[in-house]
């Protein structure tokens, strides 16, 4: 009809807009990369966009458990997030808040993460989605699509090097 407009397709495009899809194909099978998500000794490995580090890791990995992580920058620039989990399925899905933390103490805009594993018909290698909803703005999800795009690379290089000394270590105790 003349005049009418299709809503959903612009209610589409607006989820999209505000929506971060990521994937990687990691170099070890799924049951260990799940680990290296759910131990913050791993974590402090890989977490953060390249030159970042992670001095203060608080993980309570449960449902309904928190995070609060310190991420320091290559300047010495400090940031604190955190979030809560909404969804633990192991070894295949994690969904979690994520929050960062301002210098006052106040909390900005919550966004959802969602991060999907899949075996690969190998099952020595991981399909890994990364889905992060809820961003008030276009900077807003560029920032975080830089950030977690070199977030995960560092960890398909840490899953992918954990991996092969884990397996070595093995061979070696056969």
């Amino acid at each position: 009809m003349p005049g009418r407009r299709d809503v959903r397709g612009a209610g589409a495009r607006a989820r999209s807009e505000h929506e971060l899809v990521l994937t990687r194909v990691i170099d070890a099978p799924r049951d260990f990369v799940f680990e290296l998500w759910s131990k913050p000794e791993h974590l402090a490995q890989w977490w953060g966009p390249d030159g970042f580090s992670l001095p203060s890791c608080e993980l309570d990995f449960r449902v309904g458990g928190t995070f609060r992580f310190l991420m320091r920058g290559p300047a010495r620039d400090e940031r604190w997030l955190g979030g809560v989990f909404r969804e633990i399925t192991r070894p295949s899905r994690l969904a979690f808040t994520f929050v960062w933390e301002q210098v006052d103490g106040a909390r900005g805009p919550t966004t959802l993460v969602v991060v999907t594993l899949e075996a690969l018909v190998n099952e020595a290698q991981t399909k890994l989605t990364l889905r992060q909803t809820g961003f008030e703005s276009e900077p807003s999800k560029r920032d975080h699509d830089q950030g977690w795009s070199q977030c995960l690379d560092r960890f398909a290089s840490y899953a992918r090097n954990s991996a092969t000394e884990r397996s070595q270590a093995w061979i070696t105790r056969s």
